[in-house]
């Protein structure tokens, strides 16, 4: 497992840059930094999807309890299954606990579970990501079914943004910038069947 890289600053001194282990332990190259504006833009798409899913289940129960109470329990998965990827995935990623992770997630991640072996994070990246899949799906089948049996112009314009967003936009934003920079995008299994190799 790599040594631990310190980041305690020394008084008079600006911070030493961090750099990234490889499989020996040995410092590599500088690691890209993120500022927290940077980590939000990461994480905007997958906000804005588990916001629009949210809104486009209350209108497929045209504003009911029902509605209101789908949800909020769409919210509260869309958050449970960040924390989930927090907590089952973040610990075996060498980035764990740096400013190098381009979600955030890992420093988060920190605050409530300790670093694991970094050799597991393919196993644990293809066993725990399919936990959030159903996020993609869920309010395209529950507005799908109240358009079909009573169409609606402005349900049916929400489902288009949804479905743009989530399966075009967020796949962009990861590919081509958060997960396109990420120091570890070598060996994540997203990034194996998304970016081709070079030459």
């Amino acid at each position: 497992m790599p040594a631990e890289l310190s980041r305690v600053p020394v008084k008079g001194k600006p911070m030493a840059k961090q750099t990234a282990p490889d499989n020996n332990g040995q410092s590599g190259e500088p690691m890209r930094q993120y500022s927290p504006a940077q980590e939000l833009i990461n994480n905007s798409a997958y906000i804005v999807m588990i916001l629009l899913g949210a809104v486009i289940l209350i209108a497929s129960y045209g504003g009911s309890a029902a509605g209101w109470i789908s949800a909020v329990a769409y919210l509260a998965y869309g958050i449970a299954g960040s924390i989930w990827i927090m907590v089952f995935v973040c610990p075996f990623c060498r980035y764990f606990d740096t400013r190098s992770c381009p979600c955030g997630y890992g420093r988060i991640a920190s605050r409530f579970r300790t670093k694991e072996t970094v050799e597991c994070f393919n196993e644990k990246f293809k066993k725990h990501i399919p936990v959030i899949v159903p996020l993609w799906f869920i309010p395209i089948v529950a507005g799908v079914v109240p358009l079909i049996r009573n169409f609606s112009l402005p349900l049916l314009v929400m489902l288009i943004i949804f479905a743009i967003n989530a399966f075009i936009i967020l796949p962009l934003v990861s590919t081509k910038h958060g997960c396109k920079e990420c120091p570890q995008k070598e060996t994540c299994p997203w990034m194996k069947y998304t970016i081709k190799p070079a030459g």
